[in-house]
């Protein structure tokens, strides 16, 4: 049975992973990856695994706790390189990428911490952010990990929501003032 797809070997796998780590947003982890990466029929997963291995040990990527980032290398090699992949499977990394671009922006730009207090307590800090800077930042005081960590969720999903609440009570006009 012939090879379906563009990608035929790793050294093709390769260039697509370089194409795809020069224009991702920011570090990813290896699921995440090989989303993106499994675009094209022609990639099986071992080659793939291999071929992300192989590009960190030749220092074309790199890994910090379980994420991947493209070096100053991996990025002058994959340009040269990124004609060898063909324009539909270019396409369908762009239209992959724009998805995944936009959720790893909004969750670098919505982010919690939780700080152990002395009183048993915990601070929950819940950070918004966009392109210009820090938009809010608010911290809480809860009772336990496990609250911080329900309302930190809450807070992810809906940031917008909070931000809003809180805008409209703070420009709320008082009934009682003359």
């Amino acid at each position: 049975m012939g090879q379906t797809g563009f990608i035929h070997d790793k050294l093709d796998i390769k260039f697509l992973v370089l194409y795809l780590m020069a224009r991702v947003a920011s570090p990813v982890d290896f699921a995440t990856l090989a989303d993106l990466t499994f675009c094209d029929d022609g990639v099986e997963y071992f080659d793939f695994a291999e071929s992300v291995a192989e590009l960190v040990d030749t220092g074309h990527l790199a890994l910090e706790e379980d994420r991947y980032t493209i070096t100053e290398k991996g990025r002058r090699n994959g340009k040269i390189c990124e004609s060898s992949l063909a324009y539909s499977v270019r396409r369908k990394c762009d239209q992959n990428l724009a998805r995944v671009n936009g959720v790893l922006r909004r969750d670098a730009q919505v982010r919690t911490e939780t700080l152990p207090r002395e009183d048993g307590g915990v601070t929950l800090r819940l950070i918004l952010d966009d392109d210009k800077g820090n938009i809010m930042t608010l911290d809480m005081l809860t009772v336990s990990q496990e609250q911080a960590g329900r309302l930190a969720e809450r807070f992810r999903a809906q940031p917008e929501k909070l931000y809003h609440g809180i805008l409209q009570v703070l420009l709320e006009e008082d009934a009682g003032e003359e």
